[in-house]
């Protein structure tokens, strides 16, 4: 196992410490190590310090020099780490690196973004075995397997398997001034808190994020008529969701049962999640709010305008003087003419409650409003000062699936189509022997 850090900053490994976005830790992760490393305990912390790095600059003309990492430390939406290279081992240009890059999992376009990756390869023996440590190769012995399974989980969480038991466990939640939404996951162990946009396949890739511009105009093109009467970005967003497009929405309801119904309806041989989320009022936004605008149109800028924006400028005219920002505005400006040109930097990477309009019928009967989430933002799984975040493993599904049905929380009422009722009623009164 090694650590492989890039950056695109000039300099950035000359200072023995730096700064991660939380957003770029575990990209181009598998996703079996992603999953275990998502909540850093002290022992997560001690397993990462424990292994070798490679140290990158963006592009491939540079040299990689070799390490370790002496501390990390979250640091609000940030990741610190210090960190010491290997003056034993001479820098290593990137040429050379090159040829055994699929050796040591680095893939085709990881050298043009800063991120930061654990690869599960034995660093130092790929690099004694192509003959670039030189004499300093022989101070490094191979390593033994490396597992991440014996990590524990960062907080146990409460356990049902009744209806009765879950509606205990939810009435006894203190509010404190924050309104209260849920969201179902079939399978604890590997669905994240993060909109389908920003997922990843099992080898840590983006499956979606780097199209989402086109995603959109596409699926614009092909269904116009559908979305005649949208009126902004954000309710064109909704319905792309409710179609199942990859879009920066996470949905979440304001009933519990609704969520114990996603928890348990797929999946049944593993335990499910229903995750509680209190939000503060005043982080709570509307469907025609100028922050949802905002961070909606994101959508619509192609991906190289969304990596160039600078977010290191801290002046509001000069960040908004950005080519990409004028185009974010435009965009804005679309659909709200009277749009003062001025977004706050910090509001386009933020995470927003949305209460959008409930245009359909399926949004209706689960009481749905959405996260939206805005560039390279990532909801710690822990939660965040604005947003708590606790946690209902859910067992027996197929008896919970039984009492909801009672509740008349079932197929037909929580997808309230013609096919669903007549897929729901012919399964109800089937013959069974």
């Amino acid at each position: 196992m090694y650590h492989f850090l890039v950056t695109g900053k000039t300099d950035g490994w000359s200072q023995g410490f730096y700064l991660y976005d939380r957003s770029r830790f575990l990209e181009y992760t598998n996703d079996k190590i992603a999953k275990a490393f998502e909540v850093l305990t002290d022992t997560h912390i001690k397993t990462l310090l424990s292994w070798p790095c490679l140290f990158a600059y963006e592009g491939d003309n540079h040299d990689v020099r070799v390490g370790t990492l002496r501390s990390i430390k979250e640091q609000g939406r940030s990741i610190r780490i210090e960190f010491d290279l290997n003056d034993e081992i001479q820098p290593i240009s990137y040429a050379a690196i090159k040829p055994i890059a699929p050796l040591l999992d680095i893939r085709d376009w990881e050298m043009n973004r800063t991120h930061w990756a654990i690869k599960e390869e034995d660093l130092f023996q790929r690099l004694r075995a192509n003959g670039l440590l030189g004499s300093a190769g022989l101070a490094y012995p191979e390593q033994e397997p490396a597992s991440v399974d014996q990590l524990p989980d960062a907080e146990p969480s409460t356990i049902v398997s009744t209806v009765g038991e879950f509606i205990q466990k939810v009435l006894e939640v203190q509010h404190d001034e924050k309104e209260v939404f849920y969201r179902g996951h079939s399978n604890k162990g590997t669905y994240k808190l993060e909109p389908s946009l920003f997922r990843k396949d099992k080898r840590g890739n983006y499956r979606y994020l780097d199209t989402e511009h086109t995603l959109y105009r596409e699926l614009l093109v092909s269904n116009s008529i559908d979305f005649h009467g949208d009126s902004y970005t954000l309710d064109r967003l909704v319905r792309m969701q409710h179609y199942s497009l990859p879009t920066r929405l996470l949905d979440i309801t304001s009933n519990p049962l609704i969520a114990l119904y996603f928890a348990c309806k797929s999946n049944h041989d593993e335990d499910g999640e229903v995750i509680i989320l209190a939000v503060s009022r005043d982080q709570i936004k509307y469907f025609d709010s100028d922050t949802a605008s905002c961070i909606a149109n994101l959508a619509r800028l192609p991906k190289a305008d969304k990596d160039s924006i600078d977010h290191t400028i801290e002046d509001v005219d000069e960040f908004n003087a950005q080519l990409p920002i004028r185009r974010l505005i435009h965009f804005v400006k679309e659909e709200k003419s009277f749009f003062e040109p001025r977004i706050q930097r910090e509001h386009l990477r933020t995470i927003v409650c949305v209460k959008g309009k409930r245009s359909n019928d399926r949004i209706s009967s689960q009481s749905g409003a959405f996260l939206l989430f805005g560039l390279d933002a990532v909801l710690d799984e822990k939660g965040t000062p604005e947003i708590v975040v606790m946690r209902i493993t859910v067992s027996q599904k197929e008896n919970i699936l039984k009492q909801l049905d009672l509740l008349n929380i079932n197929e037909s009422t929580v997808f309230p189509y013609i096919e669903n009722s007549a897929k729901y009623v012919a399964q109800k009164y089937s013959f069974r022997e």
